[in-house]
Protein backbone atom coordinates (compact mmCIF):
# COMPACT_ATOMS: atom_id res chain seq x y z
CA UNK A 1 0.00 0.00 0.00
CA UNK A 2 1.32 3.44 -0.94
CA UNK A 3 1.09 5.10 2.46
CA UNK A 4 4.16 7.32 2.04
CA UNK A 5 3.92 10.77 0.45
CA UNK A 6 7.27 12.18 -0.61
CA UNK A 7 7.39 15.97 -0.94
CA UNK A 8 10.22 17.93 -2.56
CA UNK A 9 10.89 21.43 -1.24
CA UNK A 10 13.59 24.06 -0.98
CA UNK A 11 16.38 23.13 1.42
CA UNK A 12 15.74 24.82 4.76
CA UNK A 13 11.95 24.81 4.31
CA UNK A 14 11.29 21.22 5.36
CA UNK A 15 9.45 22.32 8.50
CA UNK A 16 7.10 24.53 6.48
CA UNK A 17 6.41 21.78 3.92
CA UNK A 18 5.79 19.31 6.76
CA UNK A 19 3.40 21.62 8.62
CA UNK A 20 1.53 22.41 5.44
CA UNK A 21 0.92 18.83 4.28
CA UNK A 22 -0.06 17.79 7.82
CA UNK A 23 -2.58 20.65 7.99
CA UNK A 24 -4.07 20.15 4.54
CA UNK A 25 -4.32 16.38 4.96
CA UNK A 26 -6.03 16.70 8.35
CA UNK A 27 -8.57 19.12 6.86
CA UNK A 28 -9.62 16.27 4.54
CA UNK A 29 -9.62 13.60 7.26
CA UNK A 30 -6.22 12.10 6.43
CA UNK A 31 -3.84 11.63 9.32
CA UNK A 32 -0.20 10.80 9.61
CA UNK A 33 3.12 12.22 10.63
CA UNK A 34 5.96 13.92 8.75
CA UNK A 35 9.63 13.00 8.97
CA UNK A 36 12.53 15.06 7.65
CA UNK A 37 16.12 16.06 8.21
CA UNK A 38 17.06 19.75 8.20
CA UNK A 39 18.30 21.00 4.81
CA UNK A 40 17.53 17.70 3.10
CA UNK A 41 15.10 19.36 0.63
CA UNK A 42 12.42 16.72 1.07
CA UNK A 43 9.80 15.53 3.57
CA UNK A 44 8.17 12.13 4.06
CA UNK A 45 4.55 12.20 5.20
CA UNK A 46 3.53 8.78 6.51
CA UNK A 47 -0.21 8.11 6.44
CA UNK A 48 -1.54 5.97 9.27
CA UNK A 49 -4.19 3.27 9.28
CA UNK A 50 -5.69 2.09 6.01
CA UNK A 51 -5.38 5.45 4.26
CA UNK A 52 -3.00 5.78 1.33
CA UNK A 53 -1.32 8.58 -0.54
CA UNK A 54 -3.23 8.02 -3.79
CA UNK A 55 -6.51 8.68 -1.98
CA UNK A 56 -5.10 11.89 -0.48
CA UNK A 57 -3.88 13.03 -3.89
CA UNK A 58 -7.33 12.41 -5.32
CA UNK A 59 -8.88 14.83 -2.82
CA UNK A 60 -6.20 17.50 -2.41
CA UNK A 61 -5.20 19.83 -5.24
CA UNK A 62 -1.44 20.00 -5.54
CA UNK A 63 -1.62 23.70 -6.36
CA UNK A 64 -2.96 24.33 -2.85
CA UNK A 65 0.45 23.39 -1.47
CA UNK A 66 2.72 26.42 -1.29
CA UNK A 67 5.99 24.92 -0.10
CA UNK A 68 5.86 21.65 -2.06
CA UNK A 69 7.68 21.54 -5.39
CA UNK A 70 6.47 18.02 -6.17
CA UNK A 71 4.70 15.15 -4.45
CA UNK A 72 5.03 11.41 -5.04
CA UNK A 73 3.04 8.48 -3.61
CA UNK A 74 5.73 5.97 -2.72
CA UNK A 75 6.30 2.32 -1.93
CA UNK A 76 8.38 1.43 1.12
CA UNK A 77 11.95 2.72 1.14
CA UNK A 78 14.33 0.59 -0.92
CA UNK A 79 17.59 0.47 0.99
CA UNK A 80 20.82 -1.53 0.86
CA UNK A 81 20.16 -2.23 -2.82
CA UNK A 82 23.06 -4.17 -4.31
CA UNK A 83 25.23 -2.14 -6.64
CA UNK A 84 25.61 -5.29 -8.75
CA UNK A 85 21.89 -5.42 -9.54
CA UNK A 86 19.77 -2.41 -8.78
CA UNK A 87 17.23 -3.11 -11.51
CA UNK A 88 15.68 -6.33 -10.15
CA UNK A 89 14.46 -5.02 -6.76
CA UNK A 90 13.16 -1.83 -8.41
CA UNK A 91 11.19 -3.84 -10.97
CA UNK A 92 9.68 -5.87 -8.14
CA UNK A 93 8.68 -2.71 -6.29
CA UNK A 94 7.18 -1.20 -9.46
CA UNK A 95 4.76 -4.09 -9.96
CA UNK A 96 2.24 -2.54 -7.58
CA UNK A 97 2.34 0.95 -9.10
CA UNK A 98 -0.14 2.46 -11.56
CA UNK A 99 1.41 2.32 -15.01
CA UNK A 100 2.87 5.44 -16.61
CA UNK A 101 4.57 6.36 -19.87
CA UNK A 102 7.45 8.39 -18.41
CA UNK A 103 10.04 8.04 -15.67
CA UNK A 104 11.71 10.87 -13.78
CA UNK A 105 14.86 9.85 -11.92
CA UNK A 106 15.45 12.71 -9.51
CA UNK A 107 17.65 13.84 -6.65
CA UNK A 108 17.26 16.33 -3.82
CA UNK A 109 18.03 19.98 -4.63
CA UNK A 110 21.11 20.00 -2.40
CA UNK A 111 24.85 19.83 -3.00
CA UNK A 112 24.87 16.09 -2.26
CA UNK A 113 21.85 15.60 -4.48
CA UNK A 114 23.37 17.47 -7.39
CA UNK A 115 26.46 15.28 -7.12
CA UNK A 116 24.19 12.31 -7.91
CA UNK A 117 22.70 13.83 -11.07
CA UNK A 118 25.13 12.07 -13.40
CA UNK A 119 24.30 8.69 -11.91
CA UNK A 120 20.58 9.50 -11.99
CA UNK A 121 20.62 10.32 -15.71
CA UNK A 122 22.49 7.16 -16.70
CA UNK A 123 20.55 4.87 -14.39
CA UNK A 124 17.24 6.38 -15.45
CA UNK A 125 17.81 5.36 -19.04
CA UNK A 126 18.59 1.77 -18.02
CA UNK A 127 15.67 1.53 -15.60
CA UNK A 128 13.05 2.92 -17.99
CA UNK A 129 14.15 0.45 -20.66
CA UNK A 130 13.94 -2.45 -18.21
CA UNK A 131 10.50 -1.37 -16.98
CA UNK A 132 9.12 -1.15 -20.50
CA UNK A 133 10.59 -4.52 -21.39
CA UNK A 134 8.94 -6.00 -18.29
CA UNK A 135 5.59 -4.45 -19.20
CA UNK A 136 5.66 -2.09 -16.21
CA UNK A 137 5.56 1.10 -18.30
CA UNK A 138 3.42 2.11 -21.24
CA UNK A 139 4.82 3.09 -24.66
CA UNK A 140 6.18 6.65 -24.59
CA UNK A 141 3.47 8.16 -26.78
CA UNK A 142 0.58 6.41 -25.08
CA UNK A 143 -1.62 8.61 -22.93
CA UNK A 144 -1.21 7.98 -19.22
CA UNK A 145 -2.65 9.38 -16.01
CA UNK A 146 0.50 8.82 -13.98
CA UNK A 147 4.19 9.64 -13.98
CA UNK A 148 6.75 7.33 -12.34
CA UNK A 149 9.42 8.83 -10.08
CA UNK A 150 12.60 7.34 -8.68
CA UNK A 151 14.05 9.58 -5.98
CA UNK A 152 17.72 8.79 -5.43
CA UNK A 153 19.03 9.20 -1.89
CA UNK A 154 22.32 7.50 -2.72
CA UNK A 155 23.50 4.67 -4.97
CA UNK A 156 21.82 2.07 -2.75
CA UNK A 157 18.77 3.92 -1.35
CA UNK A 158 15.68 4.91 -3.32
CA UNK A 159 12.07 6.01 -3.06
CA UNK A 160 9.93 4.71 -5.94
CA UNK A 161 6.45 6.06 -6.63
CA UNK A 162 4.04 7.91 -8.88
CA UNK A 163 2.42 11.32 -9.25
CA UNK A 164 -0.86 12.11 -11.07
CA UNK A 165 0.01 14.04 -14.22
CA UNK A 166 -2.99 16.36 -13.92
CA UNK A 167 -2.42 17.03 -10.21
CA UNK A 168 1.32 17.54 -9.77
CA UNK A 169 4.20 19.60 -11.15
CA UNK A 170 5.16 18.82 -14.74
CA UNK A 171 8.83 19.80 -14.31
CA UNK A 172 11.53 17.37 -13.19
CA UNK A 173 12.36 17.90 -9.51
CA UNK A 174 9.49 20.39 -9.51
CA UNK A 175 11.92 22.98 -10.86
CA UNK A 176 11.55 25.24 -13.89
CA UNK A 177 15.02 25.94 -15.24
CA UNK A 178 15.27 29.46 -16.66
CA UNK A 179 18.24 31.23 -18.19
CA UNK A 180 19.21 34.60 -16.78
CA UNK A 181 18.88 37.25 -19.51
CA UNK A 182 22.26 39.08 -19.67
CA UNK A 183 20.57 42.44 -20.29
CA UNK A 184 18.36 42.21 -17.18
CA UNK A 185 19.57 44.48 -14.33
CA UNK A 186 19.16 41.88 -11.56
CA UNK A 187 18.59 38.16 -11.03
CA UNK A 188 15.24 38.93 -9.40
CA UNK A 189 13.90 39.13 -12.95
CA UNK A 190 13.62 35.33 -12.94
CA UNK A 191 11.12 35.44 -10.06
CA UNK A 192 8.54 37.20 -12.20
CA UNK A 193 9.19 35.07 -15.27
CA UNK A 194 8.75 31.89 -13.23
CA UNK A 195 5.59 33.32 -11.65
CA UNK A 196 4.05 33.79 -15.09
CA UNK A 197 4.87 30.19 -16.02
CA UNK A 198 3.39 28.84 -12.79
CA UNK A 199 0.28 31.00 -12.38
CA UNK A 200 -0.77 31.94 -15.92
CA UNK A 201 -1.69 29.22 -18.45
CA UNK A 202 0.29 29.62 -21.65
CA UNK A 203 -2.93 29.98 -23.63
CA UNK A 204 -3.73 33.12 -21.61
CA UNK A 205 -0.38 34.87 -22.05
CA UNK A 206 -1.41 36.92 -25.06
CA UNK A 207 -4.47 38.21 -23.22
CA UNK A 208 -2.79 38.91 -19.88
CA UNK A 209 0.91 39.64 -20.33
CA UNK A 210 1.59 40.57 -23.93
CA UNK A 211 1.95 43.75 -25.99
CA UNK A 212 0.18 46.97 -25.13
CA UNK A 213 -0.67 46.19 -21.52
CA UNK A 214 -0.03 48.63 -18.72
CA UNK A 215 1.69 47.79 -15.44
CA UNK A 216 2.97 49.24 -12.20
CA UNK A 217 6.10 47.88 -10.51
CA UNK A 218 6.24 48.81 -6.82
CA UNK A 219 9.75 48.75 -5.39
CA UNK A 220 11.11 48.54 -8.91
CA UNK A 221 14.79 49.56 -8.68
CA UNK A 222 17.05 48.60 -10.33
CA UNK A 223 14.44 47.07 -12.62
CA UNK A 224 14.55 43.26 -12.59
CA UNK A 225 10.77 42.89 -12.73
CA UNK A 226 10.31 45.97 -14.90
CA UNK A 227 12.67 44.34 -17.42
CA UNK A 228 10.27 41.39 -17.79
CA UNK A 229 7.32 43.73 -18.32
CA UNK A 230 9.17 45.83 -20.89
CA UNK A 231 10.35 42.67 -22.62
CA UNK A 232 6.68 41.79 -23.08
CA UNK A 233 6.11 45.23 -24.63
CA UNK A 234 4.19 46.58 -21.66
CA UNK A 235 4.17 50.23 -20.59
CA UNK A 236 5.42 50.40 -17.02
CA UNK A 237 5.23 52.88 -14.16
CA UNK A 238 8.26 51.98 -12.03
CA UNK A 239 7.85 53.24 -8.46
CA UNK A 240 11.02 53.45 -6.35
CA UNK A 241 13.19 56.16 -4.79
CA UNK A 242 16.25 54.27 -6.03
CA UNK A 243 17.83 54.52 -9.50
CA UNK A 244 16.54 52.48 -12.43
CA UNK A 245 18.59 50.80 -15.14
CA UNK A 246 19.41 53.36 -17.81
CA UNK A 247 18.78 50.81 -20.56
CA UNK A 248 15.22 50.39 -19.31
CA UNK A 249 14.70 54.15 -19.18
CA UNK A 250 15.99 54.41 -22.75
CA UNK A 251 13.31 51.96 -23.93
CA UNK A 252 10.66 54.68 -23.80
CA UNK A 253 8.29 52.27 -22.05
CA UNK A 254 9.11 53.20 -18.46
CA UNK A 255 7.89 56.11 -16.37
CA UNK A 256 10.07 56.25 -13.25
CA UNK A 257 8.24 57.72 -10.27
CA UNK A 258 10.47 58.46 -7.27
CA UNK A 259 7.76 57.83 -4.70
CA UNK A 260 7.08 55.53 -1.79
CA UNK A 261 5.45 52.24 -2.82
CA UNK A 262 3.00 52.40 0.09
CA UNK A 263 1.62 55.86 -0.71
CA UNK A 264 1.70 55.77 -4.51
CA UNK A 265 -1.67 55.93 -6.30
CA UNK A 266 -2.01 55.36 -10.06
CA UNK A 267 -3.70 58.04 -12.15
CA UNK A 268 -5.89 55.32 -13.67
CA UNK A 269 -6.24 51.54 -13.33
CA UNK A 270 -3.59 49.33 -14.93
CA UNK A 271 -3.66 45.77 -16.24
CA UNK A 272 -1.02 44.39 -13.89
CA UNK A 273 0.62 45.26 -10.60
CA UNK A 274 3.88 43.60 -9.56
CA UNK A 275 5.53 44.17 -6.20
CA UNK A 276 8.75 42.86 -4.66
CA UNK A 277 9.26 45.35 -1.85
CA UNK A 278 11.21 44.38 1.25
CA UNK A 279 8.72 44.92 4.06
CA UNK A 280 6.78 42.94 6.65
CA UNK A 281 4.42 40.50 4.91
CA UNK A 282 1.38 41.77 6.80
CA UNK A 283 2.03 45.32 5.55
CA UNK A 284 2.48 44.16 1.96
CA UNK A 285 -0.75 42.17 2.28
CA UNK A 286 -2.61 45.29 3.40
CA UNK A 287 -1.16 47.26 0.49
CA UNK A 288 -2.23 44.61 -2.02
CA UNK A 289 -5.71 44.54 -0.49
CA UNK A 290 -5.94 48.31 -0.97
CA UNK A 291 -5.04 47.96 -4.65
CA UNK A 292 -7.62 45.21 -5.10
CA UNK A 293 -10.45 47.00 -3.28
CA UNK A 294 -9.86 50.14 -5.37
CA UNK A 295 -9.57 48.01 -8.52
CA UNK A 296 -6.37 49.80 -9.44
CA UNK A 297 -5.25 46.59 -11.14
CA UNK A 298 -6.89 43.39 -12.34
CA UNK A 299 -3.86 41.13 -11.83
CA UNK A 300 -1.52 41.46 -8.84
CA UNK A 301 1.71 39.46 -8.49
CA UNK A 302 3.64 40.12 -5.31
CA UNK A 303 6.15 38.60 -2.94
CA UNK A 304 5.79 38.19 0.79
CA UNK A 305 9.15 38.22 2.59
CA UNK A 306 8.99 35.61 5.34
CA UNK A 307 10.28 35.83 8.91
CA UNK A 308 12.97 33.45 10.15
CA UNK A 309 10.52 31.56 12.37
CA UNK A 310 6.87 30.48 12.09
CA UNK A 311 6.95 30.98 8.32
CA UNK A 312 4.03 28.69 7.54
CA UNK A 313 1.92 30.36 10.23
CA UNK A 314 2.79 33.79 8.81
CA UNK A 315 1.79 32.72 5.30
CA UNK A 316 -1.51 31.31 6.57
CA UNK A 317 -2.22 34.52 8.49
CA UNK A 318 -1.50 36.81 5.52
CA UNK A 319 -3.56 34.83 3.04
CA UNK A 320 -6.48 34.54 5.45
CA UNK A 321 -6.25 38.29 6.09
CA UNK A 322 -6.33 39.00 2.35
CA UNK A 323 -9.22 36.61 1.71
CA UNK A 324 -11.23 38.16 4.54
CA UNK A 325 -10.78 41.67 3.15
CA UNK A 326 -11.65 40.64 -0.40
CA UNK A 327 -14.73 38.70 0.71
CA UNK A 328 -15.94 41.58 2.84
CA UNK A 329 -15.58 43.85 -0.19
CA UNK A 330 -17.68 41.32 -2.15
CA UNK A 331 -14.97 40.83 -4.76
CA UNK A 332 -14.70 37.69 -6.87
CA UNK A 333 -11.12 36.57 -7.24
CA UNK A 334 -8.58 33.86 -7.92
CA UNK A 335 -5.82 33.58 -5.31
CA UNK A 336 -2.78 31.29 -5.38
CA UNK A 337 0.62 31.28 -3.72
CA UNK A 338 3.84 29.35 -4.31
CA UNK A 339 7.35 29.15 -2.97
CA UNK A 340 8.94 29.26 -6.42
CA UNK A 341 12.38 27.91 -7.27
CA UNK A 342 13.79 31.41 -7.79
CA UNK A 343 12.31 32.64 -4.52
CA UNK A 344 14.44 32.47 -1.43
CA UNK A 345 13.05 33.73 1.87
CA UNK A 346 9.72 34.67 0.31
CA UNK A 347 6.68 33.28 -1.44
CA UNK A 348 5.01 34.64 -4.57
CA UNK A 349 1.28 35.38 -4.55
CA UNK A 350 -1.01 35.70 -7.58
CA UNK A 351 -4.31 37.55 -7.24
CA UNK A 352 -6.66 38.06 -10.15
CA UNK A 353 -9.94 39.91 -9.83
CA UNK A 354 -12.81 38.31 -11.72
CA UNK A 355 -15.29 40.65 -13.32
Amino acid sequence: MLNHLLIYCRAGFESEAASEISTRAAELGFFGYPKFSPNSAYVLFHLTGEQNALELMAQLKFRRLIFARQWVACTDLLSHVSTKDRITPLLAAAEGLPQSAELYVETADTTDGRNLNGFARKFGSALSGAMRQAGLMLPRKQRADWRTHLFVIDGQTFWLGVSPIKNSCRWEQGILRLKFPPSAPSRSTLKLEEAWHWFVPKADWQEKIESGRTAVDLGAAPGGWTWQLVNRNMFVTAVDNGPMSQELMDSGQVDHRREDAFTFKPNKPVDMLVCDVVEKPSQVTELMAKWAINRWSTILIFNLKLPMKQRFAEVESCLEQLQSILTEAQLRYKLEAKHLYHDREEITVYLELIR
